[in-house]
């Protein structure tokens, strides 16, 4: 199976950029479509962006579009969440996670195997 590891996060003010990286070992990154998902202080996880495995098809959910890109490098084993314009209510735990259904971009946590541990993102005022 494979397991992933994100890192990049930190403390950035508002209106930086910060990127994410989610390395996978185990298993080689292309067999899985990814996703990115959040965690805020006190709330749910909720989906963020997802792209495929053949990177023909990327999703974001509404409220980073023009802000964040997801991106991969499979021969490098890694995908990316490049995160621009951050603000405050961006500040959550990040985690990647792999699918390897038949569902490319899907939104749905169930349908993601296996998650990273997460990576902290705060975004300052």
């Amino acid at each position: 199976q494979v397991q992933l590891v994100e890192t990049g996060g930190g403390l950035v003010q508002a209106g930086g950029s910060l990127r994410l990286s989610c390395t996978a070992s185990g298993r080689t990154l292309s067999q899985y479509h990814m996703g990115w998902f959040r965690q805020g202080p006190g709330k749910e996880r909720e989906f963020v962006a997802a792209i495929a495995r053949s990177e023909s098809s990327t999703r974001y959910v509404d409220s980073v579009k023009g802000r964040f890109t997801v991106s991969r490098d499979n021969a490098k084993n890694t995908a990316y969440l490049q995160m621009n314009s951050l603000n405050p209510e961006d500040t959550a735990v990040y985690y990647c996670a792999a699918n390897a259904g038949l569902l490319p971009v899907t939104s749905r946590l169930e349908h993601y195997g296996y998650w990273g541990q997460g990576t902290q993102v705060t975004v300052s005022s």
